[in-house]
């Protein structure tokens, strides 16, 4: 397969942008909207989905598309619909979290790699289908459908990285748990036994004054129930 012109690859990621920057300029009730929309718990595991911004932008354009993004969704800026204008500002912010650290930019920096190295495996894929069909286009050549399709590939690893986050955590947790139940069975154990020692020795004196007083009494019991030997008779002989 030829390689791709660099010019026609830079016109590519300009209409691309321009497409980014159209979806971004929306009103506060479009943002709350887009925000809280059906399937925004999932969606809004993209942190680049949430912020409107390209997964190529350096860390102040980021900082700035959070900035007036929250300022948007701002429940004091929007007295009329408190209560989702607060979930919305709750989702902003949790984006931008991910981008907080220098590990959490690298992390999402290697999910958009990831889901682009996805991409252009299918991309590859489909061309060899399409080139025997006498085609010379796929449908991810268009920019619009190559946005649509990137986002939902980025999105649906950042949310499978969530759910393994999730369970792993889960599984610690449990574990913890776990460890924890069996320490404090342990605990339990050496402390009833400790309690069961305690009682054993402050109750000695007890046994052994109750032992003795029981063989003192067996022994007056064998001296008065001692069998007597009978009393000989003196026999009388006739005169």
């Amino acid at each position: 397969m030829a390689e791709q012109d660099p010019g026609t690859f830079d016109h590519f990621l300009t209409e691309v942008k321009a497409i980014e920057k159209k979806d971004a300029v929306l009103t506060n009730k479009q943002q709350i909207d887009r925000l809280l929309r059906p399937g925004s718990t999932y969606f809004n595991l993209n942190p680049y989905e949430v912020l409107l911004v390209d997964p190529d932008s350096p860390a102040e354009q980021i900082r700035k598309a959070y900035r007036k993004l929250s300022i948007l969704v701002h429940p004091d800026k929007n007295e009329d619909d408190k209560e989702r204008a607060q979930k919305a500002f709750d989702a902003v912010h949790t984006a931008y979290k991910m981008f907080d650290s220098e590990d959490q930019m690298e992390y999402c920096k290697g999910v958009v790699e990831e889901a682009r190295a996805n991409i252009e495996e299918r991309m590859k894929e489909k061309r060899k289908v399409a080139k025997k069909n006498g085609k010379d286009k796929i449908e991810e050549d268009d920019p619009e459908k190559y946005k649509e399709v990137f986002g939902k590939a980025l999105t649906k690893l950042f949310a499978d990285y969530h759910i393994r986050k999730k369970q792993l955590e889960e599984r610690e947790l449990n574990e913890r748990k776990r460890q924890r139940e069996q320490e404090e069975e342990e605990a339990n154990k050496v402390k009833r036994e400790k309690e069961w020692k305690h009682e054993w020795e402050s109750t000695r004196n007890n046994r052994v004054d109750s032992w003795r007083s029981f063989q003192q009494k067996g022994s007056k019991k064998e001296k008065h129930t001692g069998l007597k030997p009978p009393k000989l008779k003196t026999e009388k002989r006739p005169e």
